[in-house]
């Protein structure tokens, strides 16, 4: 581990965990934000959440990922698919 201007820096490469929906592994993580490769079952979906201080972006690299976001301001829910090669942040 490393001290850097009061914030920890974590390199964990390989640190996997199961879940239902398929696996995650992360990959970087500091202060702000963190990194994780995750495969995903087919049709499977991951538990809504929110996060008060970081943000979640994506990039898939095969296959389609759709993210549902649900804002604090109204009641519709934004939805956007990414396909291979897609990101979003």
């Amino acid at each position: 581990m490393t001290k850097h201007l009061n914030t920890f820096i974590i390199r964990i490469m390989g640190n996997k965990a199961g879940k239902i929906w398929g696996s995650t592994e992360l990959i970087e993580a500091n202060g702000s934000c963190e990194f994780h490769r995750i495969d995903f079952i087919k049709g499977g979906t991951c538990s809504k959440h929110m996060h008060e201080y970081k943000w979640n972006g994506f990039y898939v690299m095969s296959g389609e990922m759709k993210i549902r976001v649900w804002q604090k301001d109204y009641d519709l829910v934004d939805e956007t698919i990414l396909k291979a090669g897609d990101f979003t942040a």
